[in-house]
């Protein structure tokens, strides 16, 4: 099974669409079905599409400091979405291998398929973003020259990456290895596990 490089071309998809717009609060349509596979991993680029340009925004130096507390909050509530996508990506792949045994001296893997297919979807916009500085006609020689070494890197590391998590899909499907899944748990955006939050919610004495 090789689907690690359909799941890039989805996310390439997603990161090309953004860019047509450009706007961090322009609608964006999904064009695959709701509910699938698909439409989780294009919705899933365009969170991190979205986010890569508000990290951007907020590096501004003369950014006013009341719009970068709203803008911090956004990229906050746009971290804990990411998060959910991905685990609601590993809950596709346990179901789909919940019937395969697992071999005597199976192992398990350092992260799940979930969490790779978040590096590749990072990975997408790295590529674009980099693809774009080599193709500036404002930059320097060195600039274009540097952009372009670390162009050649990120496309090494896109074979390599989409490789191995076939080779992770492979594994698990033929019980070589098994998933097991642990969910993040974020503390800080809970308020009953936020000290900061649960404590003003305390009445005062």
């Amino acid at each position: 099974m090789a689907i690690a490089n359909k799941c890039y071309d989805i996310f390439r998809q997603a990161t090309e669409q953004y860019h047509v717009a450009d706007n961090v609060d322009a609608v964006q349509p999904n064009p695959y079905e709701e509910g699938s596979f698909e439409n989780t991993l294009f919705a899933k680029n365009m969170v991190d599409a979205v986010q890569w340009h508000l990290e951007d925004i907020i590096r501004d130096p003369e950014i006013d400091p009341v719009a970068a507390l709203e803008l911090k909050r956004r990229i906050d509530r746009s971290n804990q979405v990411r998060t959910d996508m991905v685990e609601q990506l590993d809950s596709y792949f346990l179901d789909k291998y919940k019937d395969v045994a697992a071999l005597e001296g199976a192992t398990i893997n350092t992260e799940s398929p979930a969490w790779a297919l978040d590096r590749l979807s990072i990975l997408a916009l790295k590529i674009y973003h980099m693809e774009a500085e080599v193709a500036r006609t404002d930059a320097s020689e060195v600039h274009l020259a540097k952009c372009g070494a670390k162009l050649a890197v990120l496309r090494e590391q896109l074979v390599d990456l989409t490789t191995a998590l076939d080779q992770l899909l492979d594994d698990i499907e033929a019980g070589r290895k098994y998933m097991k899944v642990y969910r993040q748990m974020k503390m800080y955006n809970d308020a009953e596990t936020n000290p900061v939050l649960y404590a003003s919610k305390t009445p005062k004495a």
